[in-house]
């Protein structure tokens, strides 16, 4: 019977040890260490261990000064870290941009008295009256202006801004280039070149897109522009252009029409919708000088 009892007792030992394995398992780690396994509130690893520290004289001043040094830290974990709008950032703030100068100094871009000087300056004389832009009306095609790096040799503070403005004349098929000192407001050298085929201007690139459009060779261009937007391509303003230089290249079998691109000012021209996608155009050659149009086999 004592045996019998006794293995009855280890058994349900087993049992009630199982159950609190169980529940050490299943319930969140703060339960299980709070309640004993009947449900009851019980101590804490903390509570135990302060129940030890408090009945060992020897660890009294121990734990005071842990204690304390908890305390302390709370504290300035409460000052590090202040109120939850103290990291804020004030509004940003926009400033007007300066205002801009009649001149600029030194390597600063040209501003906008010192292009128009230079570009009159450049363009007067028989440049105006002999050259043509590219819809053939009197006067050069204004290609671009630069400020023209400053001489390395020159006294400091002595140099005048110098602007390098380059036109293309369509009636000589030519490129000229002007040297413009804007101190002393004289052209100091004029070089044209011909057969040299600067990047193109926004004219030139509205004027290619123009022609592109108008052309029988835009019927596609015009198909696709509708498809995206809805509406019918009639003038550049209508999408965004970009472009470059076409040459003709002795590998290259182009029609007629092209034949002469390289002597004559030809761009190919790319047109985007705004805010959408590109329509490749690319193999559509406009000869601006010619004012033809031709596409790549």
């Amino acid at each position: 019977m004592r045996r019998h009892l006794g293995k009855v007792m280890a058994g349900g030992a087993i049992a009630v040890a199982g159950t609190a394995l169980m529940v050490a398992v299943t319930l969140p780690g703060t339960a299980g260490a709070d309640e004993n396994a009947d449900g009851r509130p019980g101590q804490s690893q903390g509570d135990n261990a302060g129940q030890s520290r408090q009945g060992d004289p020897s660890r009294q001043g121990e734990q005071g000064q842990a204690d304390d040094g908890e305390a302390g830290a709370g504290q300035d974990d409460g000052q590090r870290q202040g109120p939850a709008d103290a990291d804020v950032p004030p509004p940003a703030e926009i400033q007007a941009a300066p205002t801009e100068g009649e001149k600029g100094i030194g390597s600063d871009p040209l501003t906008d008295d010192e292009l128009k000087q230079a570009e009159r300056l450049a363009s007067a004389g028989d440049l105006r009256r002999a050259a043509r832009d590219v819809e053939g009306d009197r006067g050069p095609e204004l290609l671009y202006t630069n400020l023209q790096e400053p001489d390395p040799n020159a006294p400091a503070g002595q140099a005048n801004r110098m602007a390098e403005v380059v036109f293309y004349d369509y009636d000589q098929e030519a490129t000229v280039t002007k040297t413009v000192d804007l101190g002393s407001g004289k052209v100091l050298d004029t070089v044209t070149t011909r057969g040299a085929q600067p990047p193109p201007s926004q004219g030139e690139l509205a004027e290619a897109a123009r022609l592109l459009i108008a052309h029988p060779l835009g019927r596609d261009l015009k198909k696709d522009f509708r498809h995206a937007t809805g509406k019918n391509l009639t003038e550049p303003g209508q999408a965004e252009l970009s472009g470059m230089i076409f040459r003709k290249d002795t590998t290259l079998k182009v029609p007629a029409v092209l034949k002469d691109c390289g002597k004559n000012r030809c761009l190919s021209v790319v047109f985007k919708v705004k805010n959408g996608p590109w329509i490749d155009t690319r193999a559509n050659i406009v000869d601006l000088s010619a004012r033809t149009v031709g596409r790549l086999g």
